[in-house]
């Protein structure tokens, strides 16, 4: 049986131009999933668009550029959210379906992070590191490529995510912990979790610390040597994620991942919406 699938967006995130939370649920009953969480982006961060990348963006992200070409995401429409949360709920009777959130940098926005958590019930809250500060702005990491060397970049990534580990308890699991490999560039050669292994550990200890869970993202799927490390830092939970954003990225690649983590020594919990547990 596949995990659930703890980091699906839909329609309500800001940036998901074919997300459908009906087609997602039919998808993940015709996969035989027997739970979905739909964890919609949450950003309360400003990140500065160069001025060359907006006209090759999508109409619909262009109209959130500001005039002083910063992009901020609207805010999630919780009560619509939790709406059709419900209307599926009704509608796949046999299926468990989660709400959640995925908050970015929450670190950065404690007040923010309070109010939205305040105005609904989320049963998954996912915390991410999706930018860097540069100078006085902060852009997203797949434009840092290029201005950073590739290890200097991991490296500043993975510091930000400790600080945000550290300084927010918002969230209960830490999502796609090695998210600048999605963008890794061919000419730095294959990326090698091992030249990071001491800050990967920092980051890892800090979450096993507080009781947290480790994502496996399967977008790029999480190197397996990772989630050894996780296991050796005392991490107990591990979650799974898509992080799809169209209902056939729902569960991708979690066959093979599942077997990742069960030959690291973690399986599923007592009921299927667990998180998988240390064996």
């Amino acid at each position: 049986m596949l995990p659930t699938d703890s980091h699906v967006h839909t329609e309500w995130s800001w940036d998901c131009l074919a997300g459908s939370m009906t087609a997602s649920c039919r998808k993940a009953v015709d996969l035989g999933l027997r739970s979905i969480a739909f964890t919609e982006h949450t950003d309360f961060t400003a990140w500065l668009i160069p001025p060359e990348a907006i006209a090759t963006m999508p109409e619909k992200y262009q109209e959130m550029v500001r005039t002083d070409g910063t992009l901020l995401p609207p805010p999630l429409d919780v009560m619509g959210y939790l709406s059709c949360i419900e209307e599926c709920r009704t509608r796949f009777p046999g299926l468990r379906i989660l709400s959640g959130l995925e908050l970015g940098e929450p670190h950065w926005h404690s007040t923010d992070v309070k109010n939205i958590l305040r105005s609904g019930t989320f049963d998954r809250v996912l915390g991410s590191v999706h930018s860097l500060r540069e100078g006085p702005h902060a852009l997203v990491v797949e434009r840092l490529h290029g201005l950073r060397r590739p290890d200097d970049l991991l490296r500043d990534y993975l510091a930000e995510a400790l600080a945000m580990v550290e300084g927010s308890d918002a969230f209960e699991v830490l999502g796609h912990l090695d998210y600048p490999v999605r963008a890794w560039p061919a000419e730095a050669g294959p990326f090698d979790p091992g030249r990071f292994e001491e800050e990967f550990r920092g980051v890892l200890r800090a979450l096993a610390a507080g009781g947290r869970v480790l994502e496996i993202n399967t977008a790029v799927p999480l190197d397996a040597l990772i989630v050894r490390w996780w296991r050796e830092c005392g991490g107990k939970w591990i979650s799974f994620g898509s992080d799809a954003h169209e209902p056939g990225q729902v569960a991708r690649d979690f066959a093979r991942m599942g077997a990742l983590a069960e030959g690291c020594g973690f399986g599923p919990g007592r009921n299927t919406s667990d998180f998988w547990r240390r064996s």
